[in-house]
């Protein structure tokens, strides 16, 4: 288990999945404060993971994959991530009631 902390590295499909969440609470909720008190939320959470990566819960998917996704729960989304030597590559956020199965 290494003790340092990981690079974070962000895909383009989570930054524009999690633009898009922002957007939305911003424009259709009208709640700015509730946006930034959720982006905040979301890269807290992101860092605390990145001490530790491996630690926590894996994503058990029905197809074969190269590497391990895990998960993050904020709010009502999760944050799917993989480790690959000393990154840690966030990839996805999705509202947590989708079918993952049929995203991931």
């Amino acid at each position: 288990m290494k003790s340092n902390k990981y690079i974070i590295e962000y895909s383009s499909t989570f930054i524009n999945h999690f633009n898009n969440i922002l957007r939305y609470f911003v424009h259709k909720l009208k709640n700015k404060i509730g946006a930034e008190n959720f982006y905040n939320e979301v890269i807290k959470e992101i860092e605390k993971r990145s001490k530790n990566p491996e630690n926590y819960e894996k994503y058990i998917s029905n197809k074969k994959r190269k590497n391990t996704y895990y998960r993050i729960y904020v709010k009502n989304y999760t944050i799917f991530y993989v480790v690959k030597d000393n990154t840690m590559q966030v990839r996805r956020i999705l509202y947590s009631r989708r079918n993952f199965s049929k995203l991931i």
